[in-house]
């Protein structure tokens, strides 16, 4: 039932301009799936879905395209094309990105495998990274955002 649902979700944000969960409820119980928030919720995050501009101009859910191996050059170019400011606190660097996309951005961090990075945590705008120390930050955010291509928190 579970697996069914998933690929229900798939198809429907591949085909339709879902923007809300509530949309995807609706979708899915005009499909006959019996759902409740709580569970598109942990079925969105399950599949990564990610939220891209539709044709309307507003946004909407979509299965995030990428590679199954992360360049650095593609991450930043992908970083660049929505970064808006990045700070660093010690050990952890926040890096602020435009609405939707901080999951997929997060991810593609996580697959380079950084030396020195713990983990990562992504909101809908904000990624958060944790270092094992200082020193792994600087780097980290070096190797990130080149120091000619960063704007400061305001």
């Amino acid at each position: 039932m579970k697996e069914q649902r998933l690929l229900r979700i798939r198809e429907l944000v591949s085909q339709q301009e879902i923007e809300t969960q509530e949309e995807l409820v609706r979708a899915l119980e005009e499909s006959g799936f019996a759902v409740t928030q709580a569970t598109i919720s942990r079925d969105i995050k399950e599949l990564q879905l990610i939220k891209v501009v539709g044709t309307n101009g507003r946004y909407k859910y979509a299965i995030p395209v990428m590679a199954s191996s992360v360049t650095l050059d593609a991450l930043r170019r992908r970083l660049a094309d929505v970064f808006i400011s990045q700070a660093r606190a010690q050990n952890l660097v926040v890096i602020k990105v435009l609405p939707g996309n901080a999951n997929a951005i997060g991810s593609m961090i996580d697959t380079m495998n950084h030396s020195g990075l713990l983990g990562t945590i992504a909101g809908d705008d904000t990624i958060l990274l944790v270092c094992q120390d200082e020193d792994a930050a600087i780097r980290l955010l070096d190797t990130l955002i080149p120091q000619a291509d960063r704007r400061p928190t305001e």
